[in-house]
């Protein structure tokens, strides 16, 4: 007898915890009986909108369900057979009491309620998880409209380097078709040769996305060429990064401009500030800048010799034809000067109708006076200028390096200079054609 005691008390107990789990769980449960509510626990009275469970209490359970929803609950329910049996998990939607629809997932179980079998329903409220849903949607579709308008290509490749996406500009930029199936192929096969500044081929092992997708390095603003399938060149800046860092089966995303034009621009800007307007030449400031680097240069192997070349005759020409004459002379003898010369040799104006000539290497001495007879026989041809036929001859001052020099580029200059006077005609000396040598500090250009 005190056994039957102990056990009762032990079932009333276990039913107590049991209201207390039901009446405190956050999902809404809820018992219908023939179709008609009997229980429901606060989170359901939430739920629904309603004041109390009284509001609900005694009604059809089909107040609560969406039309919709309705057939197949119903479906789900005739399948419970017996006692305990559940239906699986299933997305449907409710009624509120004030009419507002509500996203659910429920699971009904086939159990006795007051000696009467019910049916209990566990009810999750979806609201949450479909507001981020869409959330995520929205987001994700901005971010794909923004990245499709984006005027910088975007690719994504897989761990593997194939590619998973590439947006308009990439294409564009790159030269691929739209109708060019790229997607799953690996980034080093499409239809581009990429080179690098240099523009020798750069393997796709080389290419930044295989650097980053190897070891998760972000690289930024790298510098390399496509050679597209049309033919064009193009220079890009690239970034790439991996998609979630923390993963290690991220995907990478790279990013890249078109810097071809301000590549060009900025080349041509260094090429004028380094190269004389008129004659193509190298100007003062690159010669002075080469042989500055010459001078340091503790084995002398980079420039040995210096020439310092002025035209006689040349103001004459000025005054008595013009400068737009001068000019072209100026621009045949700078042709006919690097024609005489290797290439490795610098050929460059300092102003007016004075060049210097940087020879680089160890020429012979006994080489450089053929060399210097050589540019004077070239440099005294007949010249042909707006219907004119002109004659000028040259003055060459020389002077060589030594191993370790102590002068400075200024000081060299300066040296050439007085030796290119003293092999001046005299006649050009008396006329005062030499006087007044620049220092060695002060040099027109």
């Amino acid at each position: 007898m005190g056994e039957r005691i102990t056990d009762a008390a032990s079932a009333e107990q276990l039913a107590q915890r049991y209201r207390s789990l039901v009446e405190h769980t956050p999902d809404a449960i809820c018992v219908h009986e023939s179709g008609t509510v009997v229980y429901v626990n606060p989170a359901m009275v939430r739920l629904l909108g309603a004041r109390s469970a009284d509001d609900l209490l005694g009604l059809s359970i089909t107040m609560f369900v969406h039309p919709d929803s309705i057939p197949p609950m119903l479906a789900r329910i005739e399948q419970l057979t017996t006692e305990g049996s559940a239906s699986p998990p299933t997305d449907m939607d409710l009624v509120r009491i004030d009419g507002r629809t509500v996203p659910v997932q429920t699971v009904s179980v086939l159990t006795v309620w007051q000696g009467e079998l019910a049916y209990q329903v566990v009810v999750h409220d979806l609201t949450a998880q479909r507001a981020a849903e869409a959330s995520a949607r929205r987001a994700e579709s901005h971010f794909t409209t923004v990245v499709s308008q984006l005027e910088e290509g975007v690719l994504v490749v897989d761990r593997r380097g194939r590619l998973e996406s590439i947006n308009p500009a990439g294409r564009r930029i790159l030269g691929i078709d739209d109708a060019d199936p790229v997607i799953g192929r690996h980034f080093d096969e499409l239809p581009a040769t990429m080179i690098d500044r240099d523009g020798a081929p750069l393997p796709g092992d080389q290419h930044p996305m295989a650097r980053t997708l190897a070891t998760g390095e972000v690289v930024t603003q790298y510098v390399f060429g496509v050679e597209r399938a049309d033919g064009q060149l193009v220079w890009l800046s690239c970034n790439c990064r991996l998609l979630n860092p923390d993963s290690p089966d991220s995907s990478g995303v790279s990013s890249f401009a078109d810097i071809t034009e301000f590549r060009d621009s900025r080349r041509q800007l260094e090429y004028q500030a380094t190269h004389d307007a008129l004659t193509g030449l190298a100007n003062r400031s690159l010669i002075l800048s080469q042989l500055s680097t010459a001078l340091a240069d503790e084995g002398g192997t980079m420039v040995t010799t210096v020439l310092f070349i002025d035209l006689d005759g040349f103001k004459a020409i000025n005054d008595t034809l013009g400068h737009a004459i001068g000019d072209t002379v100026l621009q045949i003898v700078a042709q006919r000067l690097q024609r005489a010369l290797r290439a490795e040799d610098l050929v460059g104006r300092l102003g007016g109708d004075e060049f210097l000539v940087l020879l680089a290497g160890h020429p012979q001495r006994a080489d450089l006076p053929a060399l210097v007879e050589r540019l004077r026989v070239t440099m005294s041809e007949p010249i042909i200028a707006h219907g004119h036929r002109l004659e000028v001859s040259a003055s060459i001052g020389i002077t060589e390096l030594g191993p370790h020099e102590r002068r400075t580029p200024e000081a060299v200059l300066h040296d050439a200079d007085l030796a290119m006077y003293r092999d001046k005609p005299s006649g050009h000396r008396e006329l005062g054609l030499g006087q007044n040598r620049r220092s060695n500090n002060t040099h027109a250009s």
